[in-house]
């Protein structure tokens, strides 16, 4: 009864409390939007976050160049709920999407459901599979206040068609406001068979694969916009299987990291100026396409990093939990002629406000026919005087799901990176200031 009170209270707040009014309309001439969207990268899995071993120049000269956020959180700690937060702005408790997508024929009836946690001290909400078509997504919204759209790589909105992370037919990006779209997993090791993972190619040093996802980029960036573009680039890095073909980054960092560096870890940081490197090159071609300086450059990521290899640390916890590891993430925005660079700023920000400041850039206002649960943080960017309501907003999540990576049961303490036992429990969390409160709901 006590924790079904609480869940009461925490959700009546989320709607009342953290429901933002949408920022006025701002006049300005529309700039393109580039949002470069890294999957389970860590908050200190880069240079400019205090990276211990990973090397990321290109990243780290991107803040470098604009404002970097020390507080930036995603909406959630994995993957699907999370990028529900981002496109439409809403909390994945809002929305019922707290969980990934299961693929499209598994439809346990209620009975089967609660059979499966029958030895369990909760019982978890059922999957959601697609993210609904009424939901109004910032590919929609931007659409609407004359933007062409476009996605590369992955989507994770939709139940699994045809395969793992296969594109629904019916609930992809195209029914959801993006009208150009590359479904392509690029050079990530989901690309290739597990029978090729461990090979390594013929790559002199500074060499790497060709990363379609990255190609087809530049491809949308190089063609002809009679109007400003929004371009979502979803990379399938740095999310496990870990893998490399250029043997010279593993050299590279087994020398770097010394003995005691596990082998996963070193892989690992070959795995991130990996992905560094198709950042970088992404950003190459948008300066020779003649569009960065009316660009809106945003990166960060879904959710913290893996408990096994990332560098969540200092902060605690990892990927699958409501600790800061799980949540914070790096978060770099640039806009040039707008935001000063080499800001730093420490005000909180989630993933929900892009869909609000993409909109104030735009000139335009949210739908108003819902709520939302991120603001606009375009006085932040552009280093203006912070509003009140960013200053001391609550930012919540939700996470009301058992997970572990692990074959151990949730019969132990929590455990998380030492010894890789990630056990996740129904939790939630509120963070107002310095201050932030964990619940678990099993006691």
């Amino acid at each position: 009864m006590r924790s079904r009170l609480f869940f009461l209270v925490f959700i009546s707040s989320l709607f009342v409390c953290a429901s933002a009014t949408a920022s006025e309309e701002v006049t300005t001439d529309k700039p393109n939007i580039l949002l470069i969207f890294i999957d389970d990268l860590g908050y200190a899995d880069i240079g400019c976050y205090v990276s211990p071993l990973p090397e990321t120049p290109n990243i780290d000269q991107l803040a470098k160049s604009g404002v970097r956020f020390t507080d930036g959180y995603a909406a959630a700690p994995i993957c699907s709920a999370s990028r529900a937060g981002l496109i439409t702005g809403r909390s994945p408790a809002r929305l019922g999407f707290e969980f990934v997508t299961t693929y499209e024929n598994r439809n346990p009836t209620k009975e089967q459901w609660s059979e499966k946690y029958a030895d369990y001290p909760l019982v978890p909400p059922s999957q959601t599979k697609n993210l609904p078509l009424d939901e109004r997504t910032m590919a929609e919204q931007l659409a609407g206040a004359g933007y062409t759209t476009g996605i590369t790589g992955k989507w994770h909105l939709s139940s699994h068609h045809g395969g793992y992370l296969g594109m629904s037919p019916t609930h992809g990006p195209t029914q959801q406001g993006f009208e150009w779209h590359a479904d392509t997993k690029g050079s990530h090791p989901y690309s290739y068979p597990r029978s090729e993972r461990g090979k390594l190619g013929d790559y002199q040093p500074g060499e790497f694969p060709e990363d379609d996802l990255t190609q087809q980029s530049i491809n949308f960036l190089n063609q002809e916009h009679d109007k400003p573009f929004f371009l979502l680039v979803s990379h399938y890095y740095v999310h496990d299987p870990l893998d490399t073909k250029s043997g010279w980054l593993l050299e590279k960092y087994r020398a770097k990291a010394g003995p005691d560096m596990s082998d996963d870890r070193v892989l690992y940081a070959a795995f991130v100026e990996t992905m560094d490197h198709y950042v970088g090159q992404l950003l190459d071609a948008l300066e020779a396409s003649g569009h960065a300086d009316d660009t809106l450059v945003v990166l960060t990521s879904d959710n913290g990093g893996h408990p096994q290899w990332a560098w969540n640390r200092p902060l605690r916890g990892s990927k699958w939990n409501l600790y800061e590891g799980g949540v914070r993430a790096p978060f770099i925005v640039r806009w040039p002629g707008m935001s000063k660079a080499g800001t730093t700023c420490h005000v909180p920000v989630t993933n929900m406000d892009l869909l609000p400041t993409f909109m104030a850039v735009a000139g335009r206002k949210p739908d108003a026919d819902r709520e939302y649960d991120g603001m606009s943080i375009l006085p932040l960017i552009k280093g203006e005087p912070i509003p009140e309501q960013l200053i001391d907003r609550p930012l919540y999540w939700h996470f009301p799901w058992y997970h572990s990576r692990s074959n151990t049961r949730f019969n132990a303490p929590i455990g998380i990176e030492d010894g890789y036992i990630s056990l996740t429990r129904p939790q939630s969390s509120v963070r107002r200031g310095r201050h932030k409160l964990m619940y678990f709901y099993e006691d």
